[in-house]
């Protein structure tokens, strides 16, 4: 008798399922807050989301540098099966806030050969000496066949600059200055180089 008093009072599963209000669901996020640091709406900028909703341990904030390319040539070389054409590519990097890189590299195709020269440039970043918007003193250099000459100007002055020097001034940071080209020579690699090496002659007291 008792066990069969005990199956009639079990409650019978006929099928019916209660509906979902909602007040679970929001009580669990309420109680989940601040516990996971990634979040949705807590994932801190400049990380990529991960394979489970966190951040990817291959994700790199975001920087100010910036990259134009300055040249793109075709090069070919010569050998025993005959000629092998590749692309040589010239970039520029900066954040123009006195930090400055030039990137060569070159690449089967044009797409490979600027970002493997844009990954050279960031590798190669230096700091310029920049004061009130200008550079401290006047400096020669000689690259090569270029020879640039670099004047401080006041401000307003702006960029009297062309080709590789307005570029590579614009992303560092300057800007006011005046250039002189005092060679004959129109290579935008060899200026550019020039450029760079007369930056490099500032020194911070």
């Amino acid at each position: 008798m008792e066990d069969t008093i005990k199956k009639e009072e079990q409650p019978k599963n006929d099928g019916f399922m209660p509906i979902p209000t909602g007040e679970d669901d929001a009580k669990r996020q309420e109680a989940g807050k601040g516990q996971n640091k990634f979040g949705p709406r807590q994932r801190g900028a400049g990380f990529k989301r991960g394979k489970f909703g966190g951040p990817s341990r291959f994700a790199k904030p975001k920087d100010d540098i910036q990259t134009k390319l300055l040249d793109l040539a075709r090069v070919t070389r010569v050998t025993g099966g005959g000629k092998r054409l590749r692309f040589r590519a010239v970039v520029i990097a900066g954040d123009k806030k006195g930090k400055i890189g030039i990137g060569i590299d070159k690449g089967r195709d044009v797409s490979q050969s600027v970002d493997k020269a844009t990954r050279m440039a960031r590798k190669n970043l230096v700091s310029v000496v920049i004061i009130n918007d200008t550079i401290p003193h006047e400096v020669e250099a000689k690259v090569g066949p270029s020879v640039i000459l670099l004047k401080p100007q006041m401000k307003g002055r702006g960029l009297v600059a062309g080709g590789a020097i307005r570029m590579i001034c614009d992303l560092a940071g300057i800007k006011n200055v005046s250039s002189k080209i005092l060679s004959g020579s129109k290579n935008k690699l060899n200026n550019a180089r020039a450029t760079m090496e007369a930056l490099r002659k500032f020194k911070a007291k």
